[in-house]
């Protein structure tokens, strides 16, 4: 297991008090705290390297396009991908959105079908939504069960259509939706929200039975700072994903696979990513350049190398076995909450279906009131519809509360969690 203790001794924003109470961070979800050794590793580009990239001969240029490629490896190492096929964005809806027009305006056309899931972000919905919008394409969901699991069997659900500004949606089990006009299957391998983790293998799997040429989309925002990912092994086609859920700055990264890749147009044009230009035309720079139009985040790349190196010491099997541990215990302490009639519990109530995500709602008092009340103990929690509001509003409710765990949480912080949702509902008696 994980030395705890040690962890927390590398992150200074830990030691915090808020109104008077010491900082429970429960919002990694959201984004994750960042260890002393990439604020350091970031401190130190700016005050002894700070110059552009690939544009200088000079040492400080040098320099700084040599800690971007090694940034860029660790990344590549960590996911066991090639160099690459590492592209750095802004975040991983920026990624989705680049598969979307470098792919999908070439790929996708009229009469053609794209699947996403219910359990989707926001960015791995809305980029597919106007995809199918503008190509005249359908646009199908797989449905899940009252837990939050996607059902994929065929004949288990009735296939609904709904067709409505210039969008058709149907939505029903996966394999009801399978056929030859799938062009991509878009998902999830965590839900935001419920912690759902799906079974991309038995996705897949299915989806190659109905159709040879499909292509995979995998949102790993969830996912990657959470468990050991290997992205030659998932036999998936593209993975995003984001630095700042893995204790690094705001960088996003879109894994792809390299003939893809090249076959694809660039998806935003300027300095870096060409290769000739004349005043009639230009021809585009070889891979990963082609899809890094300008000067990225340098500071923020570096960023990202170093907390993929501190993920990487700890070891991914031991983060999500710690996680796991967590898991297992807060759903006890919130069933027990459950079985009071104090709390509903959303979600998988096996933690091996389950990341490190607890969502729930105190009876008859508002997610965002929840919130607000855990905040003035000094915790740290999400309310609202977690940028995925047809999921939340499917369970009938219009907001959840939101604990997301990381590998600086403790039992200890659970209990208090637990002590202090007992008395929201005593702010209202």
């Amino acid at each position: 297991m994980i030395d705890t203790t040690k962890i927390r001794g590398d992150f200074e924003i830990l030691k915090r008090k808020i109104h008077g109470c010491n900082l429970v961070y429960f919002d990694s979800g959201a984004t994750s705290q960042k260890p002393e050794s990439v604020i350091i590793k970031m401190d130190d580009y700016f005050r002894n390297n700070n110059a552009n990239i690939h544009r200088g001969v000079y040492d400080l240029s040098v320099e700084s396009t040599q800690m971007v490629d090694e940034a860029r490896a660790s990344v590549a190492a960590f996911i066991n991908s090639d160099f690459e096929e590492i592209i750095f964005t802004r975040n991983t809806s920026e990624s989705i959105n680049l598969v979307t027009y470098a792919w999908g305006d070439t790929e996708v056309n009229k009469g053609d079908s794209v699947i996403v899931t219910r359990l989707e972000h926001h960015s791995n919905l809305i980029p597919w939504q106007e995809l199918c919008r503008r190509k005249g394409a359908v646009l199908k969901v797989v449905e899940i069960d009252c837990f939050g699991n996607l059902i994929l069997e065929k004949g288990r659900l009735e296939i609904k259509t709904e067709d409505k500004n210039g969008l058709k949606v149907m939505v029903g089990a996966l394999e009801d939706l399978l056929d030859e006009t799938v062009k991509m299957v878009a998902f999830t391998g965590q839900s935001n929200v419920l912690g759902t983790i799906t079974p991309i293998e038995e996705i897949v799997k299915r989806s190659r039975k109905k159709s040879s040429k499909v292509i995979f989309l995998v949102d790993a925002a969830q996912q990657i700072p959470h468990s050991k990912v290997d992205v030659k092994k998932m036999g998936v086609d593209f993975v995003a994903f984001s630095g700042h859920k893995m204790l690094g700055p705001g960088v996003g990264v879109l894994w792809g696979r390299k003939e893809l890749l090249k076959s694809m147009k660039p998806f935003l044009y300027g300095g870096d990513m060409i290769g000739e230009v004349s005043l009639t035309g230009a021809t585009w720079a070889d891979l990963p350049a082609k899809f890094e139009a300008g000067t990225p985040d340098i500071a923020g790349i570096i960023g990202l190398g170093e907390a993929v190196n501190y993920l990487k010491n700890i070891g991914m099997e031991k983060v999500r076995d710690h996680e796991k541990e967590l898991t297992v215990y807060a759903l006890e302490k919130m069933t027990e909450l459950e079985e009071k009639g104090l709390v509903e519990i959303y979600g998988p109530r096996n933690a091996d279906e389950r990341g490190a995500a607890i969502t729930f709602n105190v009876k008859g008092v508002h997610a965002h009131d929840t919130a607000q009340i855990l905040n003035n103990y000094g915790i740290a929690v999400r309310s609202g519809q977690h940028c995925a509001a047809p999921l939340v509003t499917s369970f009938g409710v219009s907001a959840m509360v939101r604990a997301t765990f990381y590998i600086y949480n403790t039992k200890e912080e659970i209990d208090y969690l637990i002590e202090k949702i007992i008395e929201v509902p005593k702010v209202f008696s």
